[in-house]
C-alpha cells in the first residue's frame, strides 16, 4: 500500500476547531444594526413639531393623530424641543419609515415605532456611578483651581455650601488646598453630572477642615460632620450674603464715616452692590422689620438657639412676606442690600447680640446644629477611618 500525499498542507479535526471565524460586527444605534437599517441623524429645528417631521417621512395624519391621542400617558409629542437629537430608521429593502427615535435627554429616549402596530416605548438608559478623587493646590480662587483640572463647576458650589458655615470663601489664600472623593454619573461613558460628594479636605490657612458625608443611626437624612462628629451645619451661617469685600469690621472705636466722631461699630460691613440678596444667617422669628434712623431698613432676628439675635442694616427692601412674627429658617432671603440711612454706599452692616451684648461675627464659635451623639462617636469614628484613610492618601497637584 503506497502512502500518498497532496501538496495541500492538512490539519487534524483538533487544529481545525481552535479555528476562529471573525464575522463583522456591526455597529447598533439605539439597539439597531446598520446592517439591517439605514439611520439618519437630525436635529430639530427651530417652531419644528413631531408631526411636521413625521409628515416629511409620509407618516399619515391618521397615524400622528393617533401618536398625539392614544399614548399621551407615555409620552405626549408636544415635548419637543429646538436642538435635540432625533434619529429616522428605516430598513434597507424599504423605503418606509420603521422607527423614529427621540433623545428626550441624555438618560431618556423615545422610541416610536411604524411598522406592524403603531407604538411608542420609553427607554431609560442606565446612569453609572464612578467615585473619583482630585487634589490641589489654589493659586488664585477654587472655582479656577476646579475648573483648571476640568472638573464639573457644579462641584465649587457644592464645597462652597457644605463649608458657609466655617469657611468665608471670600477670604481663600495662595496655597490653600484641598482634597476630594465625589460621585460622578456617566451615561454612555458621557459625564452626566456631579453627583454627592463622600469626603472633603479642606486646608485654609494651615488648619485642616474635614467634612464626612455619613447617616447617623438615630437619623434617617444623611448629613456632613467633620472628624469629631460635629455637624457641618452651624446654628448661622458664617456670612449673610455673596459680597466683594468687608468694608469695615468690628471695632469698640471707629471713626464715623459721615458724623465724623468716634464711637463704637458693632457689626461687620460688607460691602456688595445693591439688590444683592440678604439670607438670614440661621432659624429664627423675625422681631423688627422697619426703618430705624440711621440704621436704615433694619432687620432683627431671634434665633432659635440660646438667647441669639442678629441685625441687618441699611437695606434697600424688605422680601415679600418678611414682617415682625414672620419665621424664616437659615439661608431663606429676608431682603436686599442697600444704602439706606446713614450710609456712604451699598452694603450691609451685619451684627450679631448673644445675651444682649454685641459680638464679632467673625470670631463667633458657632455650635454644631446637630452632632453625633456622644455615645455614638466611638462608632462614627470606625465607620469614617477608611474613607479618612483614603481622602490623606490623595496626593495635592
Amino acid at each position: 500500500m503506497s502512502n500518498c500525499k497532496n501538496n495541500d498542507q492538512t490539519l487534524d479535526f483538533k487544529e481545525l476547531s481552535k479555528k476562529v471565524i471573525d464575522y463583522p460586527q456591526f455597529k447598533k444605534i439605539h439597539g439597531f444594526s446598520v446592517k439591517e437599517f439605514i439611520i439618519d441623524s437630525n436635529t430639530v429645528k427651530n417652531g419644528q413639531s413631531f408631526s411636521q417631521i413625521l409628515q416629511e417621512h409620509k407618516v399619515s395624519y391618521e397615524k400622528i393623530h393617533k401618536l398625539g391621542t392614544d399614548f399621551r400617558s407615555i409620552y405626549d409629542i408636544r415635548n419637543i424641543f429646538p436642538g435635540d437629537k432625533y434619529y429616522t430608521v428605516f430598513h434597507r429593502d424599504s423605503n418606509v419609515l420603521s422607527n423614529l427615535v427621540y433623545q428626550h435627554s441624555l438618560t431618556e429616549i423615545i422610541v416610536i415605532s411604524f411598522l406592524d402596530s403603531l407604538r411608542i416605548k420609553k427607554i431609560k438608559k442606565t446612569v453609572e456611578r464612578r467615585i473619583l478623587k482630585v487634589g490641589g493646590k489654589i493659586s488664585t480662587s477654587l472655582w479656577q483651581s476646579l475648573i483648571d483640572k476640568k472638573l464639573s463647576p457644579a462641584l465649587v458650589s457644592k464645597i462652597a455650601s457644605l463649608y458657609s458655615w466655617t469657611i468665608d470663601f471670600f477670604d481663600i489664600q495662595p496655597n490653600d488646598s484641598y482634597k476630594l472623593i465625589y460621585e460622578s454619573r456617566y451615561v454612555d461613558n458621557k459625564f452626566l453630572a456631579t453627583g454627592d460628594i463622600k469626603a472633603i479636605l479642606f486646608n485654609h490657612k494651615g488648619k485642616d477642615f474635614y467634612a464626612f458625608k455619613y447617616l447617623p443611626v438615630s437619623k434617617k437624612v444623611e448629613n456632613y460632620f467633620n472628624e469629631t462628629g460635629e455637624s457641618m451645619q452651624r446654628a448661622l451661617l458664617s456670612a449673610p450674603l455673596e459680597y466683594k469685600r468687608i468694608s469695615s469690621k468690628f471695632s469698640h472705636r471707629r471713626l464715623h464715616p459721615i458724623k465724623k466722631i468716634y464711637r463704637p461699630h458693632y457689626g461687620v460691613d460688607y460691602a456688595a452692590p445693591s439688590g444683592t440678596d440678604v439670607v438670614s444667617t440661621g432659624d429664627g422669628k423675625v422681631i423688627f422689620a422697619a426703618r430705624s434712623r440711621g440704621a436704615g431698613n433694619m432687620i432683627k432676628i431671634k434665633h432659635a438657639f440660646g438667647n441669639v439675635v442678629t441685625k441687618y442694616l441699611h437695606l434697600l427692601k424688605f422680601e415679600k412676606g418678611i414682617k415682625v412674627g414672620s419665621y424664616v429658617e437659615q439661608g431663606e432671603k429676608i431682603g436686599e442690600v442697600g444704602s439706606t440711612g446713614l450710609s456712604t454706599g451699598p452694603h450691609l452692616d451685619y451684627r450679631v447680640y448673644i445675651n444682649g451684648k454685641p459680638q464679632n461675627p467673625l470670631k463667633l464659635n458657632v455650635p454644631s446644629k446637630d452632632p453625633i451623639q456622644e455615645d455614638l462617636k466611638a462608632q462614627y469614628s470606625l465607620d469614617i477611618a477608611e474613607i479618612k484613610s483614603s481622602l490623606d492618601s490623595i496626593i495635592v497637584q
